[in-house]
């Protein structure tokens, strides 16, 4: 993953873009109606179950809109949650607090479903010591939010983008040449450039993983799409090597399975791409 800083301006690029394209040149609706003086207090309602995210993130957004803004939290990141519960009072500005209103229940209500899944998956893991990947199917210009919720949620992060690790995949290989040629062609690019990125291969078969192995040098295999016997068979060749991976439709149904074959890791892209948003409100107290 990236760094904390590189990490924090996503956060800040995904506000600033955020508040541009929902207000525009102004909240036309509250600037109508609503004395510029006029002082307010709002209460985060959770009207759902699960694990409530991005009350951190609601705050950075209450400062970015109005620095005025007070927050009183009464529920953390990552805390259960229940029907009737109160995450955070805001206090401040009428207008502010509306202003922040949409962005803030967007992000909490999506970030909230991503870490309540996530720790539906941890959970299904308990005693195996393996641990639950997230991927790069994420909403386009919201990654930062979500892979955020993932780790709210107890899970881990893959790579952030295309720019912090290496990952070859089956496109990469059979556009190189095969996977002696792939892997070479990484390492001699990673030296002529000068940088230090850990290098995933992914595996087709278990003579795959004999070729990647060969050549050495990578720091996670991925095993994709075998099934669970294979999958133990995989294991137990890489042993000590390097780290394993598995992928490929891994659901609830199956996710122990998969673990319980000795992997390291399971990605999944379901945290991120197939969640039923969280039932929050904001409202007026």
């Amino acid at each position: 993953m990236i760094s904390k800083e590189q990490f924090q301006e996503e956060i800040d690029y995904i506000i600033k873009n955020a508040i541009r394209e929902d207000v525009g040149d102004g909240d036309h609706s509250s600037l109508a109606c609503i004395p510029d003086t006029a002082q307010g207090k709002a209460k985060l309602l959770v009207k759902d179950e699960g694990i409530i995210a991005g009350v951190e993130f609601a705050k950075e957004v209450f400062k970015y809109v109005d620095p005025n803004m007070e927050i009183e939290t009464l529920i953390t990141d990552g805390s259960p949650v229940k029907h009737g519960d109160i995450a955070f009072y805001v206090s401040g500005s009428s207008q502010s607090i509306l202003k922040a209103e949409r962005l803030v229940l967007n992000a909490m209500q999506r970030m909230s479903a991503i870490a309540t899944k996530t720790n539906s998956f941890v959970k299904l893991l308990e005693g195996t010591g393996t641990k639950i990947l997230d991927t790069r199917k994420t909403t386009p210009g919201i990654r930062a939010l979500e892979k955020w919720a993932v780790k709210i949620g107890g899970g881990e992060n893959h790579r952030f983008a295309l720019y912090d690790m290496i990952m070859l995949k089956d496109n990469h290989i059979d556009f190189a040449g095969g996977i002696d040629k792939a892997i070479q062609k990484t390492k001699d690019y990673l030296k002529e450039t000068n940088r230090d990125l850990k290098i995933i291969v992914e595996a087709r078969d278990l003579d795959e993983i004999k070729q990647i192995l060969k050549a050495g040098g990578v720091y996670r295999i991925l095993i994709d799409n075998f099934n669970y016997e294979d999958t133990r068979k995989a294991v137990k060749l890489i042993g000590d090597t390097c780290l394993t991976e598995s992928s490929g439709g891994i659901n609830e149904d199956t996710l122990r399975k998969y673990a319980e074959c000795g992997v390291d890791y399971i990605s999944s892209g379901a945290l991120t791409h197939s969640v039923y948003n969280m039932d929050l409100s904001l409202k007026a107290v």
